[in-house]
């Protein structure tokens, strides 16, 4: 589960002052006293108890259009641009009598979607008892990340993110699946950035098999392959033959062959191509892809 921290701040500071330390610190979640001394500056905006409300109410009272804008979905807001590799944000977490759930949905903010992440952060409780999960582990190394394969997930504990929690989430380690919080709640996060995520998957899990169901992560680089080779650019597919055999993400090898599979005559050549290019995931689905054939 993701690794709890001792919260020793007992003072407070601005949201101004954690960005800027925070940036200089240039945040490593994999180094230990990095994540210590970022936890510190995260503790200590949580004491903080007014920042939040202060930034909500500035935006609804048409005093701010830069703070509480978000791409990750209606429940989260962000609290600075990226500063190095790092940034910050806050997110909403309903409870199951607050109207925008009842409106919307449990799915809506990402509970009982058991899912892990392709990038580390910092998290703590900021507001109310916190949202619930049910937390396990896996080897991220082990796993293709085709639907149906075991993952092999350990469950750890179920625990709540209650005001003043820290803990760290690791990138292709922790897997939770989240539940509504018996009240209104709210987080804070310090979110690790690296330009190589996007090409690192994140996946949802079905808890009583144990299996990957599907990738969660979009990438733009995989829908544009797809329609350059679609439209039968000789250069698109001279490149779609490159990215099948060199590229350094599996799941863009995978596409480059399914882009193909759509335009070349002979399919069969095409996916035994896919099972010899070295991948593991490429070849478990060129077999599946070679069978349908048949």
């Amino acid at each position: 589960m993701p690794q709890v921290i001792e919260n020793s701040a007992a003072e407070s500071c601005s949201l101004p002052e954690a960005i800027e330390a925070l940036a200089a610190m240039h945040f490593d979640p994999r180094e230990e006293e990095s994540v210590l001394a970022a936890s510190r500056w995260l503790g200590r905006l949580g004491n903080n108890r007014s920042f939040l409300a202060d930034i909500l109410l500035d935006r609804l009272a048409g005093r701010s259009s830069g703070a509480a804008v978000s791409g990750y979905g209606p429940q989260a807001i962000l609290l600075s641009e990226a500063r190095g590799n790092m940034f910050l944000r806050a997110n909403i977490w309903p409870a199951e009598q607050d109207l925008c759930f009842r409106n919307s949905g449990a799915r809506s903010f990402v509970y009982g979607v058991p899912h892990d992440h392709n990038f580390a952060f910092l998290t703590g409780g900021y507001l109310g008892p916190g949202y619930r999960s049910d937390y396990f582990e896996y080897d991220y190394e082990t796993v293709c990340g085709l639907p149906g394969e075991d993952a092999r997930l350990r469950f750890v504990e179920r625990s709540a993110l209650h005001e003043g929690k820290l803990m760290l989430y690791r990138a292709h380690r922790d897997v939770h699946s989240q539940m509504p919080p018996e009240s209104l709640s709210v987080s804070l996060n310090v979110m690790h950035v690296d330009p190589a995520q996007c090409w690192f998957d994140q996946y949802g899990f079905d808890l009583e098999s144990g299996e990957v169901t599907r990738l969660l992560n979009s990438n733009a680089t995989e829908v544009f392959l797809r329609t350059a080779v679609a439209s039968g650019a000789e250069e698109a597919l001279d490149f779609a033959r490159w990215v099948g055999r060199t590229h350094p993400s599996e799941r863009l090898r995978l596409a480059s062959f399914e882009a193909r599979s759509g335009v070349v005559a002979d399919k069969d050549a095409l996916w035994r191509e896919a099972e010899m290019c070295g991948s593991r995931m490429v070849a478990a689905a060129a077999s599946g892809r070679r069978s349908a054939l048949d």
